[in-house]
């Protein structure tokens, strides 16, 4: 073995230290290319056709556009794709550009008038006028007595709920049209 192959040669034999550029001011501005791709350039000019009896001035990108939307039209399957994903990305722009428009506020009606409520549930035939308590209580709002096949509907939807008590028992059949048809469920006592 040589002496000098066992010796530490130094890390970097050239003429800067390792990490140190040779050029520390990097490249002059002048040698970076101060214009776009040739084919920027290409598509950036313009030329003159004829368009609806007259000319119209078009740029290279914009009739590469429209060569691709009349082959489009026509059929070619790579064509329809590029306008396909001119589609998205113009449906894409529109959704993030696009001017938040604040929705209308939707005015809920209400009425202090509990006989619109009333004159609902007649109509819809879930409730019927009590005539036997028409002059009860001396005012113009009728008493009314559920029909059977709603509350019938309501005791069926009980599944899991808490026993009916006695007086729960007492109030639905005194609010109800005809309580003798009804089907309590099982353990009403009914």
């Amino acid at each position: 073995m040589n002496e000098k192959s066992l010796s530490k040669a130094p890390s970097n034999p050239g003429r800067f230290r390792k990490g140190r550029s040779g050029n520390p001011g990097g490249r002059p501005k002048s040698s970076r290319a101060s214009h776009g791709s040739a084919f920027d350039i290409v598509l950036e000019r313009t030329f003159t056709v004829p368009y609806d009896g007259g000319t119209r001035e078009l740029t290279m990108e914009e009739a590469l556009q429209r060569r691709t939307l009349q082959d489009a039209l026509a059929g070619k399957a790579m064509a329809m794709r590029e306008v396909a994903k001119w589609v998205i990305q113009r449906e894409t722009w529109l959704a993030n550009h696009a001017p938040k428009v604040p929705r209308p506020l939707e005015r809920l009606l209400t009425s202090p008038d509990a006989r619109n409520a009333d004159a609902a549930l007649v109509l819809l035939v879930i409730a019927a006028p009590d005539a036997a308590r028409a002059d009860w209580n001396n005012t113009d709002r009728p008493h009314l007595l559920l029909e059977p096949w709603a509350v019938q509907s309501a005791l069926r939807r009980r599944r899991g709920g808490k026993r009916l008590t006695d007086d729960d028992r007492v109030a639905i059949r005194h609010r109800t049209r005809d309580p003798d048809s009804l089907h309590w469920p099982r353990g009403s006592g009914e």
